[in-house]
């Protein structure tokens, strides 16, 4: 009987729209910060999270209703479209509550923080934690952690047997297309929910791990289950306006500076999307030039800064040495992964040595990102990998023209066309960085800020519009258009470029 039951469920969830079942799940996730609201006695945002719930769930339940019987037939590329419209049109309705509990701001700006969430930008529009209640400040971190888990689902069920989102880089097939043989083209569906319970335990329960480790490092409950969501969905999103309004301290910093690991490479948490070549994560790639870039970075910011102490006889503190270098790579590591939180002993190397460390180290980083197939944005680690390669064996062509090159163990994951899909890929980015800094100069922005913006969204590193630019830009003060445009951007930026061509090629609608 209970293996009749489980299959029957099965059944109804291999018939219903992916838009739906993600909207359903929101739409139930609307009931915690509801009844945190309850206990703090805030029972007009109580209601209006309660109220917004109940109202989805019955949409869901009656579109539901409407469509029974009727499956999907458009396979992986079908989905594809879901994941679009829940980036773009799901958080029209998660604005709902939040606009309706604030009362204070549009539902412009209520939409484009869903939307900042949800693709785990994690852009403040108001940047003062006052302004906003802890159910608020819940909701929104809540938000962020779920489109991290939708987009780490997605990254393995959907992306991967499209050959997208840095999948195309390594994958025998061409970008768009299912590969033939895989199994994918028969039960999309099934792979979709056999993908979704494998990997949201091993979500929820490393978010539970570090809530635990930040509630015992001295962290309030609500500031370590909201950093906790947002370190796992590298979305940066903090109801006490960053690391320097945390409570603990260096502890709490290592605890993050620890699960930021995950994001740089799939393999710290799954080896089920490894398609050739080493699974192990010692020689994987992606972890390797992380790893590169996280040691590398902060110590020539350390040499640096170290020279400037030298100058004005301060390079003996070596207390503040020691917090300048922690500061550097903890911030490193968080702006590679897309995460944005900075370090509280970051200001101490500007302090320790009376030098300024530019932004554009932290926006270079952050175009970076992480791994594939992870929560972080950027063009990902294996793309540049691929560059890489591509670069060397170019320089040792320089110098035997006639050599020629085999798949060795370090490109033995990289297919032929590896390197010029990725190249394709960063040109893409570009021209997307470039199309929407001249919007928001149309809109009213100066180079600098427009820059800034365009790159804070498009890798989805939010916490770059405080940092990157020499004064904080503030959002909230922008023309509408602007907002638009930004929130166009971060969907752009989580979904990646190359999926949004896939989407509106008809050749690949008709497979």
């Amino acid at each position: 009987m209970t293996r009749r039951r489980k299959t029957e469920e099965s059944g109804l969830l291999r018939q219903l729209p992916l838009a739906l079942l993600i909207w359903g799940l929101f739409s139930v996730m609307m009931w915690v910060p509801a009844a945190y609201a309850l206990t703090l006695n805030d029972h007009p945002t109580s209601r209006s999270f309660f109220y917004s719930g109940i109202l989805g769930l019955v949409t869901v339940t009656t579109i539901v209703l409407a469509r029974a019987g009727r499956p999907s037939r458009h396979g992986v590329l079908g989905q594809l479209a879901a994941l679009l419209s829940t980036f773009a049109l799901l958080p029209l309705f998660l604005a709902v509550p939040f606009h309706d509990a604030l009362k204070t701001t549009s539902f412009l700006n209520s939409y484009f923080e869903m939307v900042s969430a949800i693709t785990t930008t994690g852009a403040e529009m108001f940047p003062d934690p006052g302004r906003l209640s802890a159910p608020l400040h819940l909701w929104r971190a809540q938000v962020g952690w779920l489109g991290g888990l939708v987009m780490w689902i997605a990254a393995s069920a959907i992306l991967a047997p499209l050959s997208l989102g840095g999948f195309e880089v390594t994958a025998q097939g061409q970008p768009g297309r299912v590969l033939v043989g895989q199994g994918e083209s028969v039960d999309p569906r099934g792979r979709l929910i056999r993908i979704a319970a494998t990997l949201a335990p091993v979500y929820a329960g490393l978010t539970l791990v570090v809530a635990l480790l930040l509630l015992a490092a001295g962290d309030p409950g609500l500031v370590a289950i909201c950093h906790a969501m947002s370190v796992m969905a590298t979305s940066g999103i903090s109801p006490v306006g960053g690391l320097s309004g945390s409570a603990s301290g260096l502890t709490g910093e290592a605890i993050l500076f620890l699960f930021m690991f995950f994001a740089l490479s799939r393999l710290t948490f799954s080896s089920d999307t490894a398609m050739r070549g080493h699974a192990r994560l010692d020689e994987d790639p992606e972890f390797r030039i992380g790893l590169l870039i996280l040691l590398g970075v902060p110590a020539l910011l350390f040499l640096r800064h170290w020279s400037g102490a030298f100058e004005i006889a301060s390079g003996e503190n070596v207390t503040l040495a020691l917090r300048a270098l922690w500061g550097s790579l903890f911030t490193v590591m968080s702006f590679l992964t897309t995460t944005g939180f900075e370090s509280t002993d970051w200001a101490e190397a500007r302090q320790w040595s009376g030098l300024g460390t530019p932004g554009m180290i932290l926006l270079g980083l952050s175009v970076i990102g992480g791994g594939v197939a992870t929560t972080a944005g950027g063009v990902k680690l294996l793309r540049v990998y691929a560059l890489y390669l591509n670069g060397m064996r170019e320089m040792q062509r320089l110098v035997h023209p006639s050599s020629v090159s085999s798949a060795t163990g370090r490109n033995l994951r990289i297919q032929r066309d590896g390197a010029f899909i990725a190249w394709v890929f960063f040109m893409l980015f570009a021209i997307s960085l470039a199309a929407i800094a001249l919007a928001l100069a149309a809109a009213g922005s100066d180079f600098e800020t427009a820059m800034v913006l365009s790159i804070a969204t498009l890798s989805t590193t939010g916490p770059l519009i405080e940092v990157g630019a020499e004064l904080p830009i503030r959002l909230i003060e922008m023309p509408a258009a602007a907002k638009l445009i930004l929130s166009g951007a971060m969907i752009i930026g989580r979904l990646e470029t190359l999926a949004f061509i896939a989407l509106i090629t008809p050749a690949l609608w008709r497979n």
